[in-house]
């Protein structure tokens, strides 16, 4: 995985060209996250580097809505940095 977030249950995979030949093994390993309670977002490298914006605008529509502990209001979605969404070097094993 590339990265997770244990708070918002969410693994996020960005992918090269390689994964192309591999999706029986990504599917596999997909639904091994999700047993686990975790949702998996997959994007290949070329829409991180090129389409940023629709990339955390995807990430952030699956987010639910946390309150937001400031006075000024809450209900607001998270950012993927607000969720310590951090690059993993945990094994396969979420």
């Amino acid at each position: 995985m590339d990265f997770v977030s244990r708070r918002a249950r969410l693994v996020i995979e960005v992918d090269g060209g390689q994964h192309d030949a591999q999706r029986a093994e990504d599917n596999l390993r997909t639904r091994r996250i999700e047993e686990k309670g975790y949702r998996v977002l997959r994007f290949w490298n070329h829409d991180v580097l090129e389409n940023i914006e629709g990339v955390l605008s995807e990430i952030q529509g699956v987010l639910t809505p946390t309150p937001d502990p400031s006075p000024q209001g809450g209900g607001e979605l998270k950012t993927a940095e607000a969720l310590h969404v951090k690059r993993s070097s945990l094994p396969d094993e979420v």
